[in-house]
């Protein structure tokens, strides 16, 4: 009889949602992280005495676009939502500035007086492309295979002209806005937030990633009380109480594979068998040492990591910030969108191209610290700023080790363009620089989407083609995490995914022995 039904390789987010729907499910499951910290990159630790910095993703949005939480009951293992509205604050450095709150409505109208006509713009926007964006969320809860795609030709129905919407769809996000606003200080901080997932504004087919926007509206930006990581220590938890296992400085060596068929884990020397494994771990990771040959498939050394593209400072202060455009708390609780124009956002990536890092950051802040009074001692504040485009492979004979506290130097001077005397307040910081998210959190090439967004690493083909629906082409593992469909994010929808995957193999019982359906909407 195998030690485990199941062992999961790695702790990140997406690892421990498929282990705790499995756990949830009765099976007996074992979770082997390298780390002495749960939560790969949804992680928070204690840097500066007194502050919890986050070590990856902050804002938690595309979750609360999934029933993870509610399935598995994470409120009962001590996870709780604190709402961040406004969602978006945009200042500018002539003085001016710009909100996106939960509520259309108040959006709009604020627009419309500040801006004549963008509100109603605004709101044209939102109601043409909602539709659509909500097919997109749907694709992203199930797996992407045949089904999938039949879901995908029903887009017909999802909007009013799908003749006229396929070629806007197919362009530039950086493009698209000009279809609907006037004014570059609306445009801007639309544009800014979609480059989030990397491709940037004038790459064809990628407007999706602008098109997701109206979601943000009906999901809102919520931070877990604690710090983000604190999402993943409900989850572990939630994998204890039903039974599975977590174990810590547990680094998985190698995948143990017989007869073509994955049978458990090597870790420390010591051999664990299962009847089936879950990788977690990056692609490149999981074929590139786990799996040994001759059982590594070629199409794994295909798949394009790029060359990073963000970096992030974090900081903890010793007063709350306070903008020059609106000091005022709200300014604090919302994401800070900081780009001047769309003009910046490309200036930046042409830095990357160059492989030098961007010499006239944009930067989204974040200061959560204003919602969660956990994260600092009193009167302190956190600051995280993270900017692009910064390349993983520098130019030249520069190295990311020397010129670190450099780089860091200069998105603290963009941001005090913003927000003046903040570096007066600095009480101590951390650099995440693509190297160093490399090294510490396993993001190949500083990509903390794993792979590139790109429309050829989507869907079906992400990771690559024949081991998109979460199953390997090494019988009995499975993949999970930002390597796989839908991306990067915390979202956990790729472990949800995997979960539904490995229940289906493991048992004959019916797809619906958990509550997977998503109410109609």
């Amino acid at each position: 009889m195998p030690d485990y039904d199941v062992i999961t390789i790695g702790a990140g987010h997406n690892a421990l949602v498929t282990s705790a729907y499995l756990a949830q499910a009765g099976y007996r499951v074992a979770v082997f992280e390298r780390r002495d910290v749960i939560g790969g990159a949804v992680s928070t630790v204690e840097m500066v005495p007194g502050y919890r910095f986050d070590l990856g993703g902050s804002a938690h949005i595309l979750i609360r676009n999934t029933p993870v939480v509610e399935e598995l009951g994470l409120d009962r293992f001590g996870l709780e939502y604190l709402e961040c509205d406004p969602l978006f604050f945009a200042p500018y450095p002539d003085g001016d500035h710009l909100f996106i709150h939960r509520s259309e409505e108040r959006t709009v109208a604020e627009l419309d007086e500040k801006f004549p006509g963008e509100g109603a713009a605004y709101a044209r926007f939102l109601a043409e492309w909602r539709p659509f964006a909500r097919l997109v969320r749907d694709l992203f809860l199930a797996s992407p295979d045949p089904l999938t795609l039949g879901r995908a030709a029903l887009f017909s129905k999802a909007v009013d002209d799908w003749r006229r919407a396929l070629p806007r769809i197919l362009s530039p996000y950086g493009e698209l806005v000009d279809e609907y606003f006037r004014e570059e200080k609306v445009k801007t901080p639309l544009v800014w937030m979609a480059a989030q997932s990397g491709p940037p504004p004038s790459e064809a087919m990628t407007a999706p990633f602008l098109l997701w926007h109206p979601l943000y509206h009906e999901s809102g930006v919520a931070r877990p009380r604690g710090g983000s990581g604190m999402l993943t220590q409900a989850l572990a938890s939630h994998i204890r109480a039903h039974g599975g296992e977590v174990h810590l400085r547990a680094a998985v060596d190698e995948v143990v594979v017989e007869s073509g068929r994955a049978v458990g884990v090597r870790v420390a020397g010591q051999a664990y068998t299962a009847r089936a494994v879950v990788s977690g771990a990056h692609v490149l990771e999981t074929f590139g040492r786990l799996v040994k040959e001759p059982h590594r498939p070629d199409a794994a050394r295909r798949v394009r990591t790029g060359n990073g593209f963000g970096a992030i400072v974090r900081l903890a202060l010793d007063k709350p910030l306070r903008y020059a455009a609106f000091p005022e708390r709200e300014a604090r609780v919302a994401l800070q969108l900081l780009a001047r124009d769309r003009a910046q956002v490309s200036a930046a990536y042409g830095d990357f191209l160059a492989g030098r890092p961007a010499r006239d950051p944009p930067i989204v802040a974040m200061s959560f610290s204003a919602v969660d009074d956990t994260l600092a001692p009193p009167g302190g504040e956190v600051l995280w700023l993270w900017a692009q485009y910064f390349p993983y492979a520098l130019s030249g004979s520069r190295h990311w080790d020397e010129l670190g506290p450099e780089v860091a130097e200069s998105i603290l001077d963009a941001f005090e363009v913003y927000a003046p005397g903040t570096k007066a307040t600095v009480v101590g910081s951390l650099f995440q620089h693509p190297l160093w998210l490399e090294r510490e959190l396993g993001l190949f090439r500083g990509n903390v989407m794993h792979l590139e967004m790109s429309l050829d690493q989507m869907f079906a083909l992400r990771p690559f083609l024949g081991a998109a629906g979460y199953r390997s082409p090494v019988r009995g593992l499975y993949l999970t995490g930002a390597s796989t469909h839908p991306g990067g994010g915390i979202m956990g929808a790729s472990g949800r995914n995997a979960a539904r995957t490995v229940l289906r193999d493991l048992s004959a019982r019916s797809l619906f022995t958990l509550p997977l359906r998503r109410e109609a909407r």
